[in-house]
């Protein structure tokens, strides 16, 4: 039987599209969804709460220096855009005037809503805007958020390895559960299901990178219904393809995130100068409901989700928005070209730059699309050969960036590329040249922005989430910056090049110590290695990446621990927070370091790592890499 065409009705206070599959009830004007009725339900959302609290839009912005407000973005008005058998458009808009300052953040914002023929599932996305000479303001985040029904579903699956039926959020309540060391983080005492009892909830256990974020949801087994969020593209997220963002958790809660500061902290908050126009689009994003028969496997709801995501991402863009600023394929461009490296005094030939990651974001300084959040990011990587397409890029000005695993540094493109409209142009073959001076003398580590190939402890018995028990993303585990001191209670960790293992005798974390009265110790980290010589008048660099930094100072000293001046210190550093929030990384960081050879003698030296800052348990360094290199012959740089 053909799909019956999509109805509209209008009512005074609420708008409903119904396609026979599923039918979205929203308020009006505000553009809430209230409701979303399918597979013999209701209502997906939680009907427990306020009907402003089950399926929306919202932002957490601020005045320049001033305090976060959160607000749930509710329309004025309201109109039907497009309204048909086969598609139906609704848009609910909110205009800012200046009566509005300091009460609602200076921008138009247009949230759409779409329903189509034939589809188990809604389409949403939005329009900020604003015009030249509006007052300041910082975008601190901005998402969707869907609250479910809480009798309803339980099991939550964002990966094929991350799947797990999840607390009740009455679990979060006093008498169920032990606040832990920051508010999203308990220790579960009493929860309503038993088999929890002794676990730890926390929502940043959940996160996962852009790249890896397109479907995620839940599963009602009683029901045998499944509820998904799928994001098709990253290109209007913030932060480029490593930036982590929150994915669904206790609530039942599912999320689109959009921009956020998590794992990167201000540097990610876009702040608009007064006067400076700005626009941009969120989405769309599918909202994917399905079902199956009773006594099936419920978990092949999880795979039909997987296919259904795997159509979405390759029809986008779409081409059913009506809005004029979401453009179609035929209005974009491509970029295509091949990368290769060239390292010196490691090869004499170039080589392909295989797996590497190029991207097309707002021209800046080499490796500033990581902290980039005003404009669009289109990302692919390379293939064997170093060849690489971008496809369905927006028109404007860009740069061309890129980084390789397994090489140090940023590659940047030199010159800036306008795309227009049909565009389809082929850089060539470009080169990237690896900061190094001279050949290696030792490394810790494999670049790769990831702090991931070093010892990652196993969690305290007393706060685990069973999930990540035998997981490769056992960093996911709570409370692990605590096994530092438990490992190395008196003294700090001591590591022997061609002696020690990175793997294993490299703690992932350099975090302080916390002592006895509960007050925290900065430490100290040593790098013992031998040098058969030393090139006299010469300069050794010391290259040390970072994958992650919190409010942190690295001091670097060669033989004398107790200099009172260190060879190198960075300022105060990152806001990633990634320990506390389970991150394997966050930002990254390149410090390149001359070494005098006066500082170094021939026999044992030793490297001082010096984390000076000892504010509380989560101030610290997640290491990338570190390399020492051999000058040449009568250098001096």
């Amino acid at each position: 039987m053909a799909p019956i065409g999509v109805q509209l009705e209008i009512e005074e206070n609420y708008v409903h599209m119904d396609n026979g599959f599923l039918k979205v009830t929203l308020s009006k004007p505000e553009g809430i969804v209230t409701g979303i009725e399918y597979g013999g339900l209701n209502n997906l959302l939680e009907i427990a709460n306020h009907e402003d609290n089950r399926g929306y839009w919202d932002m957490v912005w601020s005045e320049p220096n001033g305090p976060g407000i959160f607000d749930v973005i509710k329309g004025s008005d309201f109109s039907v855009i497009q309204a048909d058998d086969n598609q139906v458009e609704l848009s609910f808009t909110r205009t800012w005037d200046p009566s509005q300052q300091g009460k609602l953040v200076p921008l138009n914002i247009d949230k759409r809503f779409v329903l189509l023929r034939g589809c188990s599932g809604f389409y949403t996305y939005a329009i900020y805007e604003r015009p030249s000479g509006w007052p300041g303001f910082v975008l601190g985040e901005t998402r969707i958020a869907f609250k479910l029904r809480k009798d309803k579903f339980h099991y939550m699956a964002i990966a094929d390895d991350k799947q797990r039926i999840m607390p009740m959020p009455e679990d979060r309540l006093p008498g169920r559960c032990e606040q832990l060391a920051y508010p999203e983080a308990v220790l579960l005492t009493n929860p309503i299901n038993k088999d929890l009892k002794g676990e730890v909830d926390d929502k940043y256990q959940y996160s996962c990178d852009n790249k890896d974020n397109r479907v995620h949801g839940w599963i009602s087994f009683d029901t045998m219904v499944g509820f998904w969020n799928i994001t098709p593209s990253d290109e209007f997220r913030n932060g480029g393809p490593l930036k982590q963002n929150l994915t669904s958790h206790v609530g039942p809660t599912t999320l689109a995130m959009f921009h956020s500061g998590h794992y990167a902290g201000e540097d990610l908050a876009p702040k608009f100068e007064d006067g400076e126009a700005w626009q941009k689009v969120f989405g769309p994003i599918f909202i994917y409901v399905n079902s199956c028969m009773s006594g099936s496997d419920p978990l092949t709801l999880w795979e039909d989700a997987k296919q259904q995501m795997l159509l979405e991402v390759n029809s986008w863009p779409y081409r059913f928005p009506a809005s004029s600023n979401f453009p179609k394929t035929e209005e974009r461009g491509m970029v295509r070209g091949k990368l290769s490296i060239k390292e010196r005094f490691i090869e004499t030939e170039v080589r392909p730059a295989n797996s590497a990651y190029v991207g097309l974001a707002l021209p800046g300084e080499d490796g500033s699309w990581q902290r980039e959040s005003k404009g669009y990011q289109f990302w692919t990587t390379t293939d064997s050969d170093g060849s690489f397409t971008i496809r369905n890029i927006r028109v404007g000005d860009y740069n061309l960036y890129a980084w390789v695993p397994g090489v140090i540094g940023d590659y940047k493109y030199e010159v800036n590329i306008s795309v227009l409209a049909g565009y389809n142009f082929d850089l060539g073959e470009l080169i990237y040249e690896p900061p190094r001076d001279g050949p290696t003398i030792w490394e810790i580590g494999y670049p790769n922005r990831s702090a991931m190939e070093f010892y990652v402890p196993d969690p305290n018995p007393k706060y685990i989430n069973k999930l990540y028990l035998n997981h490769p993303e056992k960093f996911r585990q709570y409370g692990l910056w605590e096994r530092y001191a438990e490992i190395y209670p008196d003294k700090d960790l001591v590591y022997t090049i061609g002696v020690d293992d990175f793997k294993k005798d490299w703690f992932f974390a350099h975090v302080t110590r916390r002592q006895k009265n509960d007050k925290y110790q900065a430490t100290t980290w040593q790098i013992k290695f031998e040098l058969s010589d030393v090139i006299k008048d010469g300069v050794y660099k010391l290259r040390i990446a970072l994958a992650s930094s919190t409010l942190s100072v690295l001091q670097v000293r060669f033989n004398d621990p107790n200099g009172v001046h260190p060879l190198f210190e960075t300022p105060r550093i990152g806001r990633d927070n990634s320990i506390a929030r389970h991150g394997i990384h966050g930002l990254y960081w390149l410090f390149n370091v001359d070494v005098p050879s006066s500082l170094l003698k021939e026999g044992e030296n030793t490297l001082f790592l010096t984390q000076s800052k000892n504010t509380g348990p989560f101030t610290g360094i997640l290491y990338d890499y570190i390399r020492l290199e051999k000058p040449q012959p009568n250098s001096s740089n």
